[in-house]
């Protein structure tokens, strides 16, 4: 029920994720989720199903009311992952209310201080994996080496990435530069080395979209920052294209030629191609997405979902940290 625009692309999107062959839960209002789903001719037969759910957390609610608020939809997504009814839990809606709902209901991996949020930005030949975007703006060092773990399963298990690189966001790369949590976070990275994690060093903003090492691990605060800022200057960027070769009548004809290829990369930029970032440190499956989410992003947040269900990510994320129990 969440997100910028209500029920409407995340209907949508169930739908499109369902005729691509996933089983989709809805939670939420029944009434407003079937009328929705009549807007889909067809979608009676698709393997959707709603959950009612008496209550919503808003945009502009406290993260907090998850506690007390039982019946809340995002409550109830968590408790069907939890009880083995859901594969995993994916939100447009409250980030903040998601994460405490999943932490409150599913709890950490054994071994994981703080969870992260993981997304992938575009970069130079694919993209580049970011953590923590969000959920912690203040950190250990330990987390740091913490998600510098997760990542290098996840990609591993969901992008065939044989050794992923790990790199520490620093305002130089080298050694010594850095702020006191930065030197501390590299020392712990240093010391991982070649026992689960390819640590490359310290990196700095524009090895991220050079694709310098497939990891960038830094604290939720700065992550973030990167992230809109990222956001915020592809769309800027795109929006000087379209005025540059619209401005004459030359540019017009000129921008004939090059429309396909503009198209390919206003898709490598858009958000939505990868739909949503994980949660990643929690005992299960929790996808975080844009408040102004279209049918798309909604799209392939669940495929990205099933991707992981279906690679058994939770049972691996918690056999590489198990093993430090042994």
């Amino acid at each position: 029920m969440g997100g910028d625009h209500g029920a409407e692309p995340n209907v949508d999107g169930a739908v499109q994720a369902a005729r691509a062959g996933v089983s989709v839960l809805l939670v939420g209002n029944r009434v407003t989720l079937h009328a929705e789903l009549g807007k889909h001719p067809g979608s009676s037969s698709l393997p959707i199903d709603v959950v009612d759910a008496s209550d919503v957390i808003g945009m502009d609610e406290h993260a907090s009311d998850v506690r007390g608020r039982t019946g809340a939809s995002i409550n109830i997504c968590t408790r069907l992952v939890k009880e083995g009814k859901a594969a995993a839990a994916v939100s447009m809606g409250h980030s903040g209310a998601t994460m405490a709902s999943a932490l409150l209901t599913l709890g950490r991996i054994r071994g994981v201080d703080r969870p992260a949020i993981l997304t992938h930005l575009p970069a130079r030949g694919g993209f580049t994996t970011l953590l923590d975007v969000g959920a912690n703006a203040d950190v250990k060092a330990a987390y740091l080496a913490q998600w510098a773990r997760l990542a290098t399963v996840y990609l591993k298990v969901l992008e065939d990435r044989e050794d992923p690189t790990v790199g520490l966001l620093s305002i130089g790369e080298e050694d010594h530069k850095g702020s006191a949590l930065v030197l501390e976070a590299h020392a712990l990275l240093r010391a991982l080395h070649g026992q689960g994690v390819n640590f490359h060093g310290n990196v700095e903003g524009n090895d991220i979209f050079k694709a310098t090492t497939d990891i960038v691990v830094t604290d939720g605060f700065t992550g973030n920052v990167v992230l809109k800022l990222a956001e915020g200057e592809a769309k800027v960027l795109l929006g000087w294209v379209k005025e540059a070769l619209t401005s004459s009548l030359r540019s017009k004809l000129g921008a004939l030629l090059v429309r396909s290829s503009l198209r390919g990369l206003a898709g490598r930029l858009d958000p939505s191609t990868y739909g949503a970032s994980i949660l990643i440190g929690v005992r299960g499956l929790t996808f975080i997405g844009h408040g102004s989410a279209d049918g798309r992003a909604v799209k392939n947040a669940v495929l990205r979902a099933a991707r992981a269900h279906e690679s058994n990510l939770i049972p691996r994320l918690e056999a590489a940290f198990g093993s430090d129990q042994a």
